[in-house]
């Protein structure tokens, strides 16, 4: 653990981005919260590598683990560690937090937004100070990050200042079509390496997350510039409805910075609003904040094409030009398909599509061609013809 933090911190990026296909942006996200010390929730359906995206984070950063799936059944006591009969026979009440969550560096949390107010009321302060109370003491929590999951946005308003709590909100959802074969390979390594034992080399410690947040204000300097670009964003988004506490904007400077600290620099620029993108309060607003951020994003990356762009396609260009002719021997091999076959296959065509114009050179040009090529000759000369 000789180079740089930032350095290593790039590479267990890259650890993750080997093993967890098309989740670039993701983990992007992940990095800087628990660069900034902040907490992230992420919603989407069971499968999407949610929890073991969170373990294996943790195990690369060499950080005591803590993980619990909550239910309104789940007590106190299942989180925060049980009474210590040993001090309650002397007459005092303390918990034994030995491994439980009060003690942990990164925690995962399954359906957080489905415990009961016992457990989120207990949260509420770990989370925002750091602190637990225990009987009579209060416990000084070592807990970089909290990282939550949920199938749903809750709806509950007695549940917005748990929700409020998380300021970075991930959507993570089932892969595109065209990530399907690679998606097997890399689960079929995992796979082995889970059966085998084999356990991760940590690039990180924890603790150095640890000083490197109790340091964090040296970074937090802003050019002119940035702030004032940073104002117009706010107002628009504000302006569009989205409820931004003026708590929130505050925050958001600490991920502007962590973003900054990731990449190397020492100032922040325009590249670091794209965590904007990402602080709706209803997944509705996902679509209007990507309309406010992305035009931002698109002319600074004119103007530096030499950047790496955030959640850029995790997958190389001859993959999809692999896959494109795996759906072009499907249409034109002569078998019949039905209709749900052959909407899935055109539907893939039209992630690819998508995918290749998001990729600068050109031969994502020709594949871009050979795709609406074989998208004209199934309309035309297929069963849509007659439509």
């Amino acid at each position: 653990m000789s180079a740089p933090l930032h350095e290593r911190l790039r590479l267990l990026a890259h650890s993750l981005e080997r093993q967890f296909l098309g989740k670039d942006e993701i983990i992007r996200l992940l990095m800087i919260a628990v660069v900034a010390g902040e907490h992230c929730v992420l919603l989407g359906p069971p499968g999407t590598a949610k929890s073991a995206l969170i373990r294996t984070l943790a195990e690369l950063m060499q950080a005591r683990y803590f993980e619990y799936l909550l239910t309104r059944f789940t007590e106190p006591n299942e989180i925060f560690g049980p009474v210590d009969i040993g001090a309650f026979r002397e007459g005092v009440y303390r918990r034994n937090t030995s491994g439980m969550l009060p003690e942990a560096e990164v925690v995962f949390l399954d359906e957080v937004f489905k415990s009961n107010s016992a457990i989120l009321n207990a949260l509420l302060t770990l989370l925002n100070e750091r602190k637990f109370a225990s009987g009579g003491q209060v416990l000084r929590c070592p807990l970089i990050s909290v990282f939550a999951a949920s199938n749903e946005v809750p709806g509950d308003e007695t549940l917005t200042a748990i929700f409020d709590r998380f300021l970075l909100r991930v959507q993570s959802d089932n892969l595109d079509a065209y990530h399907f074969s690679e998606l097997l390979q890399r689960g079929i390594q995992q796979e082995i390496r889970h059966m085998a034992g084999e356990p991760l080399r940590p690039l990180v410690a924890a603790r150095e997350l640890a000083e490197l947040g109790r340091g964090f204000g040296a970074r937090m300097n802003f050019g002119d510039a940035f702030l004032s670009a940073y104002k117009g964003l706010v107002f628009q988004i504000r302006a569009e409805g989205i409820s931004l506490s003026d708590r929130r904007v505050v925050k958001m400077l600490k991920l502007f910075a962590a973003s900054a600290y990731l990449d190397g620099r020492q100032t922040t620029d325009a590249s670091d609003f794209f965590v904007l993108k990402h602080i709706w309060n209803n997944q509705d607003q996902a679509a209007i904040l990507e309309g406010i951020v992305q035009p931002v994003l698109e002319a600074f990356f004119r103007e530096h094409p030499d950047r790496r762009r955030v959640g850029a396609l995790g997958v190389g260009v001859e993959a999809l030009a692999a896959e494109i002719d795996r759906i072009r021997q499907i249409l034109t091999g002569g078998a019949s398909l039905g209709d749900v076959q052959l909407f899935s296959q055109l539907k893939a065509l039209g992630e690819i599509k998508q995918a290749l114009a998001g990729i600068n050179d050109a031969r994502a040009r020709e594949l871009e061609a050979r795709v609406s090529q074989l998208l004209e000759a199934s309309f035309r000369s297929g069963r849509f013809a007659q439509i």
